[in-house]
């Protein structure tokens, strides 16, 4: 072989690896392109799964919010509404004291509205806190206001109930105001 073929010989094989390179490289460059578009087509979905996620979650919670304030209401009116008639009782009380002078009369009145009013609540499960001279102080029960000096066998313990408590089930709705015992 001459020179000269073995030359074309060799052009002619460099340009076809330059088209071998070309192809590869547009194939590359096509595989990129369809691998970039499959990437940003799970990207737009995981972002169309996100945003309704979102949105459903905001709704869930304004959902809930608005049922635990309609519960909230509704407990309050149904309080409310057994609690009127005590209201029409002192009324009537106080109407009728205006008119009558007899203070015995008065007094059952405001006895018998002071039950009924009781009645109410212990239905409603507001229950009055025990606690006697004597008692040892709990701080989960009793508030102390004041400590006074005592003998020893009332340190530490109740000496006088300023307040009475209430349970409204478990929880303490209000603390027992109580005088403490302390130390001479």
């Amino acid at each position: 072989m001459s020179k000269k073929t073995k030359e074309k010989k060799a052009k002619k094989e460099k340009k076809a690896e330059d088209q071998e390179t070309q192809i590869l490289e547009q194939e590359e460059v096509d595989n990129q392109e369809n691998g970039d578009s499959l990437i940003e087509d799970e990207l737009s979905e995981a972002k169309d799964k996100y945003l309704r996620l979102y949105s459903e979650f905001e709704n869930f919670r304004r959902r809930t919010a608005k049922e635990k304030l309609d519960l909230i209401s509704t407990a309050n009116k149904d309080l409310m509404s057994e609690l009127v008639p005590v209201l029409d009782d002192f009324e009537r009380a106080i109407t009728a004291s205006d008119a009558n002078e007899d203070f015995k009369t008065l007094k059952e009145g405001i006895s018998l509205v002071h039950n009924k009013l009781n009645k109410i609540l212990n239905l409603k499960g507001l229950k009055k806190m025990d606690v006697k001279k004597g008692d040892a102080f709990d701080d989960e029960e009793h508030e102390a206001i004041t400590q006074i000096p005592a003998n020893k066998k009332l340190e530490g313990k109740v000496v006088d109930v300023v307040e009475a408590g209430y349970t409204l089930g478990e929880t303490v709705v209000r603390f027992a105001k109580v005088v403490v015992g302390a130390k001479q």
